[in-house]
């Protein structure tokens, strides 16, 4: 059944939102090249500050494209093949975008993976991406015997006075980047991006933001996330907006401070970090402020209103994946009503199907989609054919989410169709966790899962068997295993695991259970 036709809003009472209205990306395009367009027209500009309490570090328009063509050409000079791949392993510093946007203008792959992961963990994926090069920065764990070369970030600094590089131009639907996301399976996949994902982020700025050029968009996330990377930085620069990043260090409860200080109109982050901030129950003085923007995970009701509360201005939610960055959303002129977490933006096809890929009447629960051919839409899981034919089907790319559409076309999230967890914006599969702790050799059998531990807050939790070990003792091994965010921060012995009929772990009936028993249910 062809879908993606033409038309606006549902279609009769099903729901199906189409929406052709987007421009086709341009040709031939650069993402890093679209990015800094602004550096002609705005050149002394502040393109990004890095701000605490004690002052700002700011980059210019004109300075931050002279450092991203000096990387391209430090990295041409180095004799890297066209689209080689870049495994970035840098800090929560400016490095960061720079290195991932010259590596892009250069015409080669960076692969951002989290500064988080341990030594094990970047080991494994560096053999899955077979890098050409790693650009590395003081501190983050590197894979073991890289045979490429490395990069250090004295090295990397030094190419920002490289003779610039020209943009390497070409076919939008060329490779771009690739982004690791966590797999149901256990084991994470490369997700590989278009030059034109950059293009699809157009329909956010209405759709999401409110985006202006006059704006100074504070993103409370670290420079190496990618909901930072794509909201805190390259939408702001895109558009010639001003990006401002918490130095490294800065804690959640200063922000509102850094807020002011620096005129922010704009707040971007997670949920949780909206929850740490409201732990001070004073209002909040933010009179330059329009508006915030949550998304990473489902943003709580409570939060919602008590932002609001304290703030006196709205926050408006997103929802989205590695594989599609975020495609629904609640905005300035189209808010949505809670539970509601937003509509389909502008220019985006979207669906609510049942088994059959036929989209369901409204108002009736089954799985969100989005046509294929949103520019958006990833190329595919890197190295996984299969798992990238089980995406697409028919003329959808699936997401996997459960969601139900209103008649007037707003998306309620449901839930996920597997196990996946959400540990503050990452999405962490339950199998990884669980092969990691039964490494321990008193840990027979693991479920591992997501625990609501508040109306507004959820851990992740580890259900083990065998001997009873001490919290400590397991938090350690986790430690030396598991970046931070996928680490339990709860342990539960059970003398056995609930499991389904067919011998599997029925992870939701244990998480549902240890609610039931401890009031959260």
């Amino acid at each position: 059944m062809q879908l993606c036709g033409r038309g606006r809003s549902t279609r009769g009472m099903l729901s199906l939102h189409n929406d052709h209205t987007a421009p086709p990306c341009p040709a031939p395009f650069n993402l890093a090249a679209y990015v800094l367009a602004q550096a002609a027209r705005l050149p002394d500009k502040t393109a990004l500050a890095i701000v605490s309490p004690t002052g700002a570090d700011g980059w210019s328009y004109a300075r931050l494209e002279r450092a991203v063509r000096g990387v391209a050409g430090g990295l041409q000079a180095m004799g890297l093949p066209d689209g080689a791949r870049v495994l970035l392993r840098l800090g929560n510093t400016v490095d960061f975008p720079i290195a991932y946007l010259g590596a892009i203008a250069a015409g080669l792959m960076p692969v951002p993976t989290s500064a988080q992961l341990t030594g094990p963990e970047i080991t494994k994926l560096a053999v899955d991406i077979d890098p050409a090069l790693i650009i590395a920065g003081p501190g983050v764990a590197l894979p073991e015997n890289a045979t490429c070369p490395v990069l250090d970030s004295a090295g990397l600094e030094a190419f920002f006075d490289h003779p610039p590089a020209d943009y390497v131009m070409g076919d939008p639907n060329r490779p771009a980047y690739m982004i690791y996301t966590s797999g149901t399976s256990g084991t994470p996949r490369g997700v590989v991006h278009a030059h034109r994902a950059i293009w699809a982020r157009r329909m956010m700025w209405d759709g999401w933001y409110g985006l202006r050029e006059q704006d100074r968009l504070l993103h409370a996330g670290a420079f190496n996330w990618t909901y930072t990377l794509g909201t805190g930085l390259l939408d702001p620069w895109s558009v010639g907006a001003t990006a401002l990043i918490p130095a490294q260090g800065v804690a959640a409860d200063t922000l509102p401070a850094l807020l002011n200080q620096y005129d922010a109109t704009l707040f971007a982050a997670a949920p949780g970090v909206f929850r740490q901030m409201l732990k001070d129950p004073q209002p909040m003085s933010l009179p330059h402020l329009r508006h915030a923007l949550s998304a990473g995970e489902k943003l709580p009701e409570a939060t919602r209103i008590g932002w609001t509360k304290a703030t006196g201005t709205p926050v408006f939610e997103a929802l989205g994946m590695s594989e599609c960055s975020t495609f629904i959303s609640s905005s300035p002129t189209r808010a949505a009503t809670p539970p509601a977490s937003g509509y389909p933006q502008p220019g985006r096809r979207i669906a609510v199907l049942d088994e059959d890929l036929t989209p369901v009447p409204h108002d009736t629960p089954g799985q969100l989609a989005i046509c294929r051919d949103d520019p958006g839409v990833m190329l595919g899981y890197w190295r996984a054919e299969v798992e990238t034919n089980d995406r697409f089907q028919g003329d959808w790319f699936l997401t996997g989410d459960t969601v139900s559409m209103a008649p007037d076309g707003a998306i309620t999230y449901l839930g996920r169709n597997d196990d996946m967890m959400n540990a503050g914006g990452f999405r962490v599969s339950p199998v990884e966790v669980e092969n990691a702790l039964c490494q321990h050799p008193d840990v027979q059998e693991v479920a591992a899962t997501e625990i609501r531990v508040k109306s507004d807050a959820s851990v992740i939790a580890a259900f083990y068997t065998g001997a009873q070990i001490d919290t400590d003792t397991l938090s350690a091994f986790a430690a030396d295993r598991l970046a931070r965010y996928k680490q339990p921060r709860l342990f539960v012995h059970c003398d056995a695991l609930a499991k389904g009929a067919n011998g599997k772990l029925n992870r939701r009936l244990i998480r549902q259970e240890y609610e039931a028993r401890h009031g959260q249910a």
